[in-house]
């Protein structure tokens, strides 16, 4: 228990030390965006998740390669996604929406932002996965195991990226994922992807900061890292087929008009968030 709440404790502290950093910055203006409220809000929580959340799931790691996994999932996912926060908002990177809009921008000869994110995401779910392992024997085994894992980190960056249209909505669906993947021995990846995300909440729900891609992929992929540590070939598939489900429901539902339409959903969306201006 005492190395879950050391984690918690670390990436809170570095989550907040960089918003605070990165807040104070000459360049800090050009991560300043204006919300679904018409609030200018800054994307400085990305980074400053990212930031938080890797260092406290490293060091929380009960392991090098699990500390190098969370590592890699958690500082490629975040500066991929900053780089799509900051390189995406230009006027010829709009009109690539979704992963088909990015591949007929590639066809054309155009490399999207967008793309260069989901490249980044997929990859450093595979190395980590790689770097996670598998305990089977067979060659065969080992390989699926690296490829279903793989799958989890980057399904689960991309559905918190999805989730992350109102503010908290992000890290309050972290928070339910990586509650039971804290509980027990080798909580600590957990533990400090939810101390980060939590210190930040407050910000979040009060509509001072954005996670943008660059945290919400972050949040995800830490999540995916301790799932992955913890679970078999039969955990992965498991968490691999939900994810896919609630992608490709993604494409024809609206989250957002799902909850809207849940009261209870709605309750737990709206519990601390500011109201309109």
């Amino acid at each position: 228990m005492a190395s879950v709440l050391r984690s918690a404790g670390v990436g809170a502290a570095v989550a907040r030390a960089t918003l605070a950093w990165i807040r104070r910055d000459q360049r800090a203006a050009a991560l300043e965006r204006t919300n679904f409220h018409g609030r200018t809000v800054t994307l400085a929580g990305g980074p400053a998740l990212a930031a938080g959340a890797t260092t406290a799931a490293a060091l929380g790691a009960r392991d090098a390669r699990l500390a190098a996994a969370a590592v890699t999932a958690g500082a490629v996912s975040g500066a991929v996604g900053l780089y799509d926060d900051i390189v995406g908002n230009r006027p010829e990177q709009k009109t690539a929406k979704g992963f088909a809009g990015h591949l007929g921008a590639l066809r054309e000869g155009r490399v999207t932002s967008g793309l260069v994110k989901i490249a980044g995401v997929g990859a450093a779910g595979f190395v980590a996965s790689a770097l996670i392992g598998s305990n089977r024997s067979s060659r065969a085994g080992r390989a699926t195991d690296v490829l279903l894992g793989a799958g989890v980190i980057a399904g689960m960056a991309n559905l918190v990226n999805l989730l992350d249209l109102r503010p908290g909505r992000a890290i309050k669906a972290g928070a339910i994922v990586g509650a039971p993947l804290v509980v027990g021995r080798g909580g600590g990846v957990a533990a400090g992807t939810l101390g980060a995300s939590a210190a930040l909440l407050p910000d979040d729900l009060g509509e001072e900061i954005m996670l943008g891609d660059s945290g919400a992929n972050a949040l995800g992929a830490l999540l995916g890292v301790a799932l992955v540590a913890r679970s078999g070939p039969g955990g992965r598939l498991a968490a691999l087929t939900v994810l896919g489900a609630l992608t490709a429901a993604s494409e024809k539902v609206s989250f957002t008009k799902v909850i809207q339409d849940t009261p209870w959903l709605r309750r737990v969306d709206e519990l601390g968030r500011r109201g309109p201006a």
